[in-house]
């Protein structure tokens, strides 16, 4: 335990230069992060005696220690402010949970060169278009690409062990370079028209390909003048389709809104003229914080990290009034090298795209403010049902999956007063289990769950088994042995399925009576259960299936000693798949490169066994 924190003492020593301040409390954790033009005025207006924030006054209560770094200048601590904020993750600063890599459109350096879909580090070689807003916003792009040029999607792997066409050859969506069904020049130029496509020129694209119809059609190839109609047609619908701006350039428009503690950020991005995307950010901000704090926060933290690959545009639109405007363009043009403008005041059609982007941020934190207060009054009636005299401020429910005792998982998805906790949900490998055995498989679910919890650990109120009798006997079993030591040990509910699996028949069973009672069809206390349980069965599912996946693409030729990727690569390219290794001699396989006569014998006889 550290003593009180003496301000006095400590505001002596403090530079008035400007700065990032580090406040901890007793734990030696960081709490908060800030910076400052003058470290000892802003720092002195904390130890004030009438701090009217509320925010304010709970932090200074808990600060134990401050630690200070002196910069050259405000646009220094800026940067800095948030290089600390990203390694710490103070809980009273507004935080943007944005850690994911942008998506991209990869245009691979082949002969023939693929169409992919990339996110992370760029190691592959060839052009990379984007980034996109999200995930969905690139399969959709490249399913759009399918249908105009016709490039080849798949994997070098399937790319150079065809024999034969695809299906994507056959309905239109491929060339078909792999079997030579179009020339080299031929494919290129496809290749060139979906590089100027994705970079915005619709126009130049347009015109090259009625060029070359009128020009097969002069030359009496009236087939191939027939295809390009087609693809121009084609061609003309998309475009006719995409919303343009008649705005030039590159700009982001950013709707705020921030309203019973939720902050809502919707982006458009506008890249070309052209409405490229649009993305709903929902930073974590603290309890009574104002307006402008959470604007710098998410300002700061967006265009200040490095990490995620983002493009910075030329404009940045948005809706409030931002008084460190200048001061956060200096900020990025120095990290970033990228001369930017933060405008608040805009006419126009950039005047329309900022009303949308607010009225969907609005209309977003509408939305989660219902969702918040029915999931409270959910909780509370939950309480009225149970009678119980604590507080339900945590709950967990477990489920088991599997096929016929196949990749058997079990689910954790934890719920508190707002609603899903995704960061805390966990999944279970279950193993060394007779296949099929759900009464072992919840013991060792529940077992790895409660194993040396702690009292200050994260311990649920109520505890919920998607199973009959017979597994919730087990959880009890497990919970009294291991909680033993807790002073409020979870109540352990089982959720047995009603008559026919219909949702509002499902029998509640108590873990330590093994009583059972039923609650009414419409009762917003069995909502709350049914969602829950629900929310267990879908990441129970979707976990049991990503494992038997995985299982059964694993390659046969994995489990043979001695053969790692760069020969399993050489088999299956040379012999044409698994199929084609399966089939092959010994002779043959030791004809691949990199496959001695001992190890082609040795690759024949495990594949034969």
């Amino acid at each position: 335990m550290m003593g009180e924190f003496n301000s006095t003492d400590f505001l002596k020593t403090v530079s008035s230069a400007p700065g990032v301040y580090r406040m901890y409390d007793e734990n030696q954790t960081v709490i908060y992060v800030g910076k400052a033009k003058d470290l000892k005025k802003r720092l002195s207006s904390y130890f004030r005696k009438n701090i009217p924030n509320v925010k304010t006054q709970v932090l200074v209560g808990h600060i134990k220690h401050i630690d200070v770094t002196v910069t050259h200048s405000e646009t220094d601590a800026l940067i800095l402010e948030n290089d600390y904020i990203k390694q710490y993750m103070p809980k009273y600063n507004v935080l943007l949970r944005d850690d994911k890599s942008y998506p991209y459109i990869l245009l691979s350096q082949h002969k023939h060169p693929r169409l992919a879909y990339h996110r992370g580090v760029k190691r592959e070689k060839g052009r990379y278009f984007g980034p996109y807003p999200n995930g969905g916003a690139v399969r959709e792009s490249l399913h759009l690409m399918q249908t105009l040029f016709p490039i080849r999607q798949c994997d070098d792997l399937y790319y150079k062990s065809r024999s034969r066409p695809c299906l994507q050859y056959q309905i239109g969506r491929c060339s078909a370079p792999c079997v030579d069904k179009i020339s080299e020049s031929d494919y290129q130029e496809q290749v060139t028209l979906a590089s100027l496509f994705l970079k915005g020129k619709d126009k130049q694209v347009m015109s090259a390909l009625v060029d070359k119809m009128n020009l097969a059609a002069a030359n009496l190839e009236y087939e191939m003048a027939a295809r390009l109609r087609d693809q121009i047609t084609a061609l003309r619908k998309v475009t006719e389709q995409q919303e343009v701006s008649t705005a030039s350039g590159d700009m982001d428009v950013i709707g705020a809104h921030y309203a019973s503690g939720v902050a809502c950020f919707h982006l458009l991005f506008i890249r070309d003229g052209k409405i490229f995307g649009s993305r709903s950010y929902y930073p974590s901000v603290p309890a009574k914080t104002d307006l402008t704090e959470v604007l710098h926060g998410f300002i700061l933290q967006f265009y200040l990290n490095t990490d995620s690959q983002r493009s910075v545009p030329r404009d940045i639109i948005l809706n409030s009034d931002f008084k460190e405007a200048t001061l956060f363009e200096q900020a990025i043009q120095t990290a970033l090298d990228k001369k930017v403008s933060i405008k608040t005041n805009v006419r126009g059609e950039r005047a329309r795209f900022l009303k949308l982007a607010h009225t969907n941020a609005m209309h977003a934190v509408n939305t989660r403010l219902s969702h918040k207060n029915t999931i409270e009054q959910r909780f509370a009636l939950l309480e009225a049902v149970l009678e119980n005299t604590q507080p339900i401020q945590r709950m967990e429910c477990f489920d088991i999956s599997h096929t016929m005792g196949e990749s058997t998982v079990a689910s954790c998805v934890v719920f508190n007063r707002e609603g899903p906790l995704k960061a805390d949900y966990r999944r279970y490998n279950i193993t060394d289990i007779t296949p099929g055995d759900d009464y072992a498989a919840m013991k060792q679910a529940i077992s790895r769950r409660f194993d040396k919890i702690k009292p200050s650990g994260k311990v649920p109120t109520i505890l919920f088994i998607d199973g009959g009798i017979g597994q919730l006997r087990i959880a009890q079993q497990v919970v009294d042995e291991k909680c033993t030591h807790l002073q409020n040990p979870p109540m352990l509910i089982g959720v047995a399925k009603g008559e026919g699996r219909k949702p509002g028949l499902e029998t509640l069973i108590y873990g330590t009576t093994e009583t059972t009672f039923n609650l009414a069809h419409d009762s917003g206390a069995l909502h709350l259960i049914q969602h829950i349980r629900d929310e267990s069965h879908r990441f129970a599912i979707t976990g049991h299936r990503n494992k038997r996946q995985k299982t059964r693409n694993t390659s046969t030729l994995e489990s043979i000693a001695g053969v790692g990727p760069k020969r399993r690569k050489m088999l299956l390219q040379y012999l044409g798949g698994l199929q084609g290794v399966k089939g092959a001699s010994v002779l043959e396989l030791a004809k691949v490169p990199g496959i001695s006569t001992d190890m082609a014998q040795l690759i024949h006889d495990s594949l034969k066994e």
